[in-house]
């Protein structure tokens, strides 16, 4: 499925097959998970996209063919594709440990051909090994949707026992999941008339689940943004305690709206995140090995990749929409 303008439909079209050297591998693709990152692609709300271009960024795949320098991986080994795609390794975020703000960053189905395809090239070293306990289509949403949030939660901090989360969608049903097994409070915040949503919460391990203008039962120790509403920032501190911590997970937002200085006073906190790491991955797969997550899943067929689009925009996938082909 190539994107070959942004708001234009995806196309359905036969690519000539990619061929692997260096360090990358090429992969058949099993499955491959549908973001919102996809969406602010598609809809023109993220700059500069490789065009024409084959999105998609939670690739599970088999290898099929290695390049010449291929070193770690083999044949018919299943592997994960996060985001983060290629890094220099050199510059002066890299040296920090922060290859997540690499300059010269290159990033799998937005400036690297992606998953929405039968085949895809990776770089090796930016490949996850993937928790056997999960099926490929249960796989796929840990790669975005479950790095994101789990660098998200991270930054509430340790000590944030009462944890609000807004938007649950992709990434706030994996990481409520995650806190919930930590012992944390989860509070869930959807929007207002999405019972559905509300329920799925409880069901989750929610304390609490009520619309993004209620006000939690408790005060939060931290809020994690998972809805690109910039709305939501001064709504959710002004739910949060002194010191508390308000962390945004999207790639792209609304404005934030002007806000009283008294909601930030008190030493509270905005932070965003931005893409992952390699060490984010690979902790994160080790704590998916360890805690049983319920990764709910809508799938689709590869071709239907728009329709999962459209409802994704919508609001109306429970969970992760989920790609798969037949080929």
């Amino acid at each position: 499925m190539v994107l070959r303008a942004p708001r234009t439909p995806l196309e359905l079209c036969e690519l000539d097959e990619p061929r692997p050297s260096g360090r990358d591998v090429l992969l058949e693709v099993l499955a491959c998970g549908v973001c919102r990152t996809d969406l602010h692609i598609v809809d023109g709300e993220l700059e500069r996209p490789k065009l024409p271009l084959v999105p998609g960024h939670e690739i599970v795949g088999r290898v099929v063919r290695v390049g010449g320098e291929v070193v770690d991986l083999q044949v018919g080994q299943r592997v994960g594709v996060p985001w983060l795609g290629w890094t220099d390794g050199s510059c002066r975020f890299c040296r920090r440990g922060q290859e997540n703000l690499c300059d010269a960053a290159r990033f799998t189905g937005y400036t690297i051909d992606g998953g929405y395809a039968e085949l895809a090239l990776a770089d090796e070293r930016y490949c996850l090994e993937l928790p056997e306990r999960y099926s490929d289509l249960e796989a796929a949403p840990l790669l975005c949707a479950g790095l994101i949030g789990y660098r998200t939660y991270r930054l509430a901090g340790p000590d944030a026992e009462h944890l609000g989360i807004y938007g649950f969608g992709a990434a706030a049903h994996l990481v409520a999941q995650v806190a919930v097994a930590e012992g944390r409070r989860v509070y869930a915040f959807t929007r207002p008339d999405d019972a559905a949503g509300q329920a799925f919460a409880v069901r989750l391990g929610a304390t609490w689940a009520g619309g993004s203008d209620s006000a939690p039962p408790h005060a939060l120790d931290a809020a994690l943004i998972f809805a690109p509403v910039g709305a939501l920032v001064p709504i959710a501190l002004q739910a949060t305690v002194k010191g508390g911590v308000v962390v945004s997970g999207g790639i792209h937002m609304s404005d934030i709206p002007g806000f009283p200085y008294r909601l930030l006073w008190e030493e509270r906190s905005v932070r965003s995140v931005a893409n992952l790491t390699r060490a984010d991955g690979q902790q994160f797969m080790r704590i998916a090995g360890e805690v049983p997550l319920k990764v709910s899943v809508s799938e689709f067929r590869l071709e239907d990749a728009n329709v999962a689009l459209d409802r994704l925009r919508g609001g109306q996938v429970e969970g992760a929409a989920v790609l798969w082909s037949a080929a």
